[in-house]
């Protein structure tokens, strides 16, 4: 299967419109290096540096890094593990491309480039993803382009960050999978996801083992509440789950509201989607009608 994203190369990354200043490559001493402070990715694998190194001493570095003068050094744009692992080889020079770069445009294509990679965590991913939404102000769509991937991976990556701190923790950890976080989104708020993350990493349940359970326990939960009233609360975070966004149920003395959260166009129209989507299925009878009630 064809990879995307890194196979466009780094003309990709560098491209830029109407620029007299075409990029330069040189060979770089080492020491006139600097890490990008705003490089997204903090946790760099020591096996895996080790690896690259070995490969570089015998090899070389294939492909070179990019790169930005900043006074008397340069700063690192994309390619710090080549460069760190260079280092490691105690090579004295590394071959590099020089382009000029902006700090906003620093970051974006730090951001875009370590996305197009395999070995980012389920945790690193989303926050990437946010950054380019809150600071570029990019849409799901515009982000799905740049990197390959469809809007709904993207989407599904960025929901990730509603789970708790300690279960983000865990994937950053890689105790757990992006797929077990995905499977303990389904049970957001209940007692039962923390004593299921312990469960996960000391008995090494799979994710299919943690879908299974969480199944499990939402039709037992289904069941009881069967026999109970439900409260503002209950709707309130049933419709929250089902639209992916905060809704507040309020209940006056003779009326009462329902408050649906959206930021941007492209999130209200995900919600009215949804929401039309759950009605036509209602009205025809269809057998799936029952998974997008709220009741």
């Amino acid at each position: 299967m064809s990879k995307k994203g890194l196979g466009k190369g780094l003309g990709a990354l560098i491209s830029s419109s109407n620029n007299a200043d075409q990029p330069r490559h040189e060979m770089i001493p080492i020491d006139s290096i600097r890490p990008n402070p705003l490089q997204p990715r903090q946790k760099f694998k020591e096996e895996s540096l080790r690896e690259l190194s070995e490969s570089i001493k015998e090899h070389g570095v294939i492909q070179p890094i990019l790169v930005k003068p900043v006074g008397t050094h340069y700063e690192i744009l994309v390619g710090e593990r080549r460069w760190r692992a260079a280092k490691m080889a105690d090579m004295k020079s590394i071959p590099a491309i020089i382009k000029e770069a902006e700090a906003d445009e620093s970051l974006q294509i730090a951001l875009i480039e370590n996305l197009h990679r395999d070995d980012l965590n389920g945790i690193e991913e989303a926050n990437a993803y946010r950054q380019l939404m809150e600071e570029f102000g990019l849409t799901q769509e515009e982000i799905a382009k740049k990197v390959g991937k469809s809007r709904s991976a993207v989407a599904n990556a960025l929901r990730l960050l509603q789970l708790p701190l300690e279960v983000q923790a865990a994937v950053v950890a890689e105790q757990i999978s992006a797929g077990h976080a995905r499977a303990l989104l389904a049970i957001q708020g209940d007692p039962f996801q923390k004593l299921l993350l312990k469960r996960i990493i000391e008995e090494g349940l799979s994710v299919r083992q943690t879908e299974e359970l969480v199944r499990r326990h939402l039709a037992g939960k289904t069941a009881c509440m069967k026999h109970k009233p439900i409260t503002l609360q209950d709707v309130a975070e049933r419709l929250s789950d089902m639209l992916r966004t905060k809704v507040k149920v309020l209940k006056g003395k003779r009326k009462g509201k329902i408050v649906i959260e959206f930021k941007k166009e492209e999130e209200l129209t995900n919600i009215v989607n949804t929401i039309l989507s759950a009605t036509k299925s209602e009205e025809k009878g269809d057998s799936k009608a029952s998974e997008s009630s709220v009741f």
